[in-house]
């Protein structure tokens, strides 16, 4: 088992959501990616999504797409997105990470390899953003036995039967699309959200998470009243992209506490 459902089994206990971070591996640089993630922990992180770079980011609005692109300048590439799992690991055994991102890279490593290291890294959980569900059930039949997770998207167009579909085939959580776009647009409704998630989770058996154009602590806050979770990612990569190399881990663990005390509250 990952140690995602743990995770959220004490928050629920504790009455708290969970905080889920997100950047690309190789943003700014390799090195500084381990003191960010620690950092994130320190500031209040639950899980962290740690993104894939990838040349043609689909899903992703124009800062993670810059993200992705000065990770691959850096010459990043899977193999190095599950070395850093393993160095994150060296000191950190508590913290879930999952990684998000294409399904490209996957098939290069090939799927079943793909799995074998995840699960010697110490990867939770792994979303791939345009396998479609056969494709995605045929990998999770491989993750599921090495105890890494398979999370899903879920948008506001998904119709009762692909939830229910996704449903039957998430374990860990599921992440729903708040939004009508790409990430890090920002009209969100969370009246309509909260209707989504709520049509999700009557027939969920993981928590549901919302992600995509949270930008504040204010909306962090108030989609966490009916959400199990908090994604944030372009507005994370906002602070990475404004920081001088050296702050980044402060300026983005400051980030992260900010949306931590907002969500506590």
């Amino acid at each position: 088992m990952s140690r995602i459902p743990a995770t959220f089994e004490r928050l629920a206990r504790a009455g708290h959501k969970a905080l889920i971070p997100f950047f690309s591996v190789g943003d700014p640089s390799l090195p500084l990616c381990v003191p960010t993630m620690r950092a994130m922990v320190t500031g209040g992180a639950d899980i962290i999504e740690l993104g894939i770079p990838f040349s043609d980011p689909m899903a992703d609005g124009p800062t993670i797409q810059r993200s992705s692109e000065r990770a691959l300048k850096n010459g990043v590439t899977l193999h190095d997105v599950l070395a850093t799992v393993a160095q994150f690991r060296q000191t950190d055994n508590v913290t879930p990470v999952v990684l998000m991102g294409y399904a490209n890279p996957i098939e290069r490593m090939g799927r079943e390899h793909f799995a074998g290291q995840c699960a010697a890294a110490g990867v939770d959980g792994v979303l791939v953003v345009d396998y479609p569900p056969d494709e995605a059930r045929d990998l999770g039949q491989l993750l599921g036995p090495q105890g890494v997770d398979s999370i899903f998207l879920l948008s506001p167009t998904s119709t009762d039967a692909r939830v229910k579909e996704i449903a039957s085939l998430a374990t860990g959580y599921i992440y729903y699309v708040s939004l009508r776009g790409v990430t890090g647009a920002s009209n969100i409704d969370p009246q309509d959200v909260a209707r989504q998630i709520a049509r999700i989770k009557a027939v969920a058996r993981v928590p549901v998470g919302v992600g995509f154009g949270i930008r504040d602590g204010a909306t962090a806050r108030q989609l966490a009243e009916t959400a199990d979770a908090i994604v944030v990612g372009s507005r994370i990569v906002e602070e990475i992209e404004a920081s001088p190399a050296d702050e980044v881990p402060a300026r983005v663990g400051a980030l992260i506490n900010r949306f931590r005390q907002a969500m506590d509250a």
